[in-house]
């Protein structure tokens, strides 16, 4: 069983950058393909972003592409989430989790059931 904790989430102003974290220990985060969501109040948990194992293939929700950027460390058992020019709506707790086998992940990467590890989720406000 792999152990997800997120970081890096706070209060940024509209336009501004901020690095999300995602620390796993229990196993490495190498065989496990990963992804991002968030779930602002009132609303369903939506998907962010994915990256397959190696790193090779990332996946991105219409919403945030080409201002997110995915990716990973494997030696240091981390996902990272770059987020750049960031808008109020993108405002919600944001969850890493991860994917440990039962099904192909390249078939459903944004949906949530696909996944079956998640962390506690981490808090970014953006202001207007």
């Amino acid at each position: 069983q792999v152990q997800l904790v997120e970081s890096g989430g706070g209060l940024v102003q509209a336009g501004g950058s901020l690095r999300l974290s995602c620390a796993a220990s229990g196993r490495t985060l190498s065989s496990y393909d990963m992804g991002w969501f968030r779930q602002a109040p009132g609303k369903e948990r939506e998907f962010v972003a994915a990256i397959s194992w190696r790193g090779a293939t990332t996946y991105y929700a219409d919403s945030v592409k080409g201002r997110f950027t995915i990716s990973r460390d494997n030696a240091k058992n981390t996902v990272y989430l770059e987020m750049n020019s960031l808008k109020p709506g993108d405002t919600a707790l944001y969850y890493c989790a991860a994917d440990s086998g039962g099904s192909n992940w390249f078939l459903r990467p944004r949906q949530r059931a696909t996944y079956d590890h998640w962390g506690q989720g981490t808090q970014v406000t953006v202001s207007s």
